[in-house]
């Protein structure tokens, strides 16, 4: 088999944590970065959850676009299966992004599955910004996770004007 693309759009942009020969800036339609998912390990529990990225129905996302060796589909996936999988709040789809410069490739790519628990989309910022706020997780506080993303993601030149707002009603004072 050959070369494969993932897509990456929250925490795979800044560390993927897989081997790969090229990334691309990349949108993918249909799908929108949200604060959708409760987190009741990483950055919450399940008496006080915290919220962490999931690619959500409607719009479109920009993100990054890793290509991979088709030597290490196998390696990969099974790597990106055990990261996104866990709970299965994710549902691991081959979907079209469009690569910038205008090309259009199959990528793998985790979108939530609206009917899991962990599910919770249509917050408005000032919401998604209350349940942020407090919240910890095994991998530390949430606040930290959402103001990271959004430092990420202006690093490269991608605007998120939603999580970009949560994140300025999150951010101490």
């Amino acid at each position: 088999m050959g070369d494969f693309w993932v897509f990456g759009y929250g925490s795979l942009i800044w560390r993927p944590g897989f081997a790969h020969v090229e990334t691309r800036r990349a949108r993918l339609y249909g799908y929108r970065r949200s604060l959708c998912v409760y987190s009741f390990v990483h950055r919450g529990t399940r008496e006080r959850p915290g919220l962490v990225l999931g690619l959500d129905r409607g719009g479109s996302c920009i993100g990054l676009a890793f290509r991979v060796p088709g030597e290490l589909r196998d390696e990969v996936l099974a790597y990106l299966r055990e990261r996104e999988l866990v709970t299965s709040v994710y549902l691991e789809r081959v979907l079209d992004i469009r690569l910038d410069g205008g090309k259009t490739v199959p990528a793998v790519a985790y979108i939530v599955d609206r009917q899991h628990e962990q599910y919770v989309g249509g917050l408005d910022a000032a919401h998604a910004a209350n349940v942020i706020r407090g919240a910890i997780g095994q991998s530390g506080n949430n606040e930290d996770y959402v103001l990271s993303a959004v430092e990420h993601l202006e690093a490269l030149g991608i605007s998120d004007h939603w999580l970009e707002e949560v994140a300025k009603r999150v951010a101490p004072l």
